[in-house]
């Protein structure tokens, strides 16, 4: 299983580190990795493979999104299933 994660927000030294950080933390592994910084601002996707994670996905999703409170950005996590349907007509 994997999941998506976005970011997007003003540009900061980290922003990367402490988002695989979290992954690292959680045994979800990091598959692929795009990020553009335009000007000072930072967006990012992430696929991550979820299934040796020794916890559950909500609580992946919980922290990304405190992660993003905490640095002012918009951290999104889903799992690819609700992401394909969300982008497929």
């Amino acid at each position: 299983m994997r999941a998506v994660v976005t970011v997007i927000g003003k540009d900061n030294v980290g922003i990367l580190h402490k988002v695989s950080g979290i992954c690292a933390e959680m045994g979800a592994n990091v598959i692929e990795v795009t990020q553009s910084v335009l000007q000072d601002m930072f967006a990012m996707i992430m696929l991550i493979d979820i299934t040796a994670m020794d916890r559950d996905f909500a609580e992946l999703v919980d922290r990304m999104t405190n992660l993003g409170s905490e640095l002012g950005l918009s951290i999104h996590t889903m799992h690819e299933d609700i992401f394909n349907s969300m982008h497929t007509i």
